[in-house]
């Protein structure tokens, strides 16, 4: 990526190996959604309603299933600082007018032990689904992963969508590489995910690395490194926080921004699709995150030739100042880089943190390996890699969608 990086919630087939158990599908409808599936090996499949708000009916699944996310994330980076609480997760499980999703849950008698998501735009023509597996570490090898894969990939097929997406963590083990085909890094092939994902036709297009800030940082060195990008990028460009909502002057340009995240970020063989935002889909957004007890940090630059913000960098941080914050989305559209826009901004909303939410212990962000220029900022301000996860892709034929209608 240049001057990109984005995390999308995707989780990829994360403990999805082992097992085939055969999936049959019973004639019983679910009372929600769509049809009931169950395997020969004691576990059953469902689709999960998500509850209304915390502790509406089904909020027990629910916290299982925030618990469960948390698990397969902490085992696969070997850090808690991507932990997320479910009343966290819900409002962006509750808004889907503008990001359809959908959630499917295994059962073993009535513990959840897996889960499955699937994402798609809402343009009804595009062919494009993310899908995410993850298996608790006591229950894989049992089919359970497969069966949730074999779920998802057939609710894409009767959608017409060719093109699956995972995101999968993939933690650090010695053996023969499975290199990145943008030749920037790799992944254990001997790993119980790449084994699988191999196995069922998907390829490795990128690899992306997880990297950590230790906080508080070093505030000579921050300001620094804002002072020096700010002289690089002159009196043309002012840098504008702030917490929560967008001011209502500039939704317009910050949904153009994230309309460019989806299109100005490498993705290698992914060719992941255009994401149009709108002044409305922001509202939208910044409407329901307002009902999570975490809150949006963000830094702009101004273009002050044009009136237009041209960058943005943006921060979530828990209202607990003992858990770690994370970096979301930061993008320089392409027209205005090589002033230093990035560090600019990533050293503004350092700055800024300190003084809105002190105390917390890090920041954490996302890369591909291929992105140099933003791993130069991370690295400069003192991120150090803590992780690693592919991005793989299977493209189906016509005729291999027709055998799963």
């Amino acid at each position: 990526m240049q001057n990109c990086e984005d995390h999308r919630d995707v989780d990829g087939f994360r403990g999805g190996a082992g097992g085939g158990g055969e999936i049959v599908r019973c004639s019983v409808r679910s009372q929600a959604h769509g049809l009931l599936w169950r395997s020969m090996s004691n576990f059953s499949i469902e689709e999960l309603v998500i509850p209304a708000s915390p502790n509406a009916p089904g909020w027990p699944s629910w916290e299982a299933v925030a618990a469960l996310r948390n698990i397969v994330e902490a085992e696969g980076f070997g850090t808690d600082d991507l932990q997320y609480s479910a009343d966290e997760l819900l409002p962006g499980w509750l808004n889907t007018t503008y990001d359809p999703k959908r959630m499917f849950v295994a059962r073993v008698n009535s513990t959840v032990v897996a889960r499955a998501t699937y994402e798609t735009l809402l343009e009804p023509n595009d062919n494009h689904a993310w899908l995410g597996v993850q298996v608790l570490p006591a229950w894989r090898r049992r089919g359970i992963g497969a069966a949730l894969a074999d779920r998802v990939e057939a609710l894409a097929a009767t959608e017409n969508r060719r093109e699956l997406i995972a995101y999968t963590v993939s933690a650090e083990a010695t053996g023969e590489r499975l290199a990145a085909p943008t030749g920037f890094g790799s992944v254990p092939r001997d790993n119980p995910e790449v084994r699988f994902l191999l196995a069922h036709g998907y390829r490795l297009e990128q690899v992306e690395r997880g990297s950590r800030l230790a906080l508080p940082a070093d505030d000579s060195v921050i300001r620094r490194f804002r002072a020096d990008a700010a002289a690089r990028a002159g009196r043309d460009y002012t840098v504008h926080c702030w917490s929560g909502e967008t001011p209502p002057r500039w939704r317009d340009d910050l949904a153009l921004l994230f309309t460019r995240m989806s299109t100005d970020a490498p993705t290698a063989g992914l060719q992941e699709p255009e994401d149009v935002w709108t002044a409305e889909r922001l509202v939208s957004a910044e409407a329901s995150r307002a009902a999570s007890p975490r809150r949006m940090l963000t830094a702009a630059a101004l273009f002050e030739p044009s009136g237009h913000l041209v960058a943005f960098t943006q921060l979530s941080v828990p209202a607990e100042s003992n858990r770690s914050v994370g970096q979301e989305d930061t993008l320089v559209l392409r027209e205005h880089r090589g002033h230093r826009l990035g560090m600019l901004l990533k050293s503004a909303n350092l700055e800024y943190l300190a003084q809105a939410s002190p105390g917390h212990p890090s920041v954490t962000t996302f890369n591909a390996e291929e992105n140099r220029h933003m791993l130069d900022v991370n690295e400069a301000l003192g991120f150090v890699p803590m992780g690693y996860e592919g991005a793989w892709k299977r493209v189906e034929t016509i005729a291999g969608l027709a055998e799963k209608h």
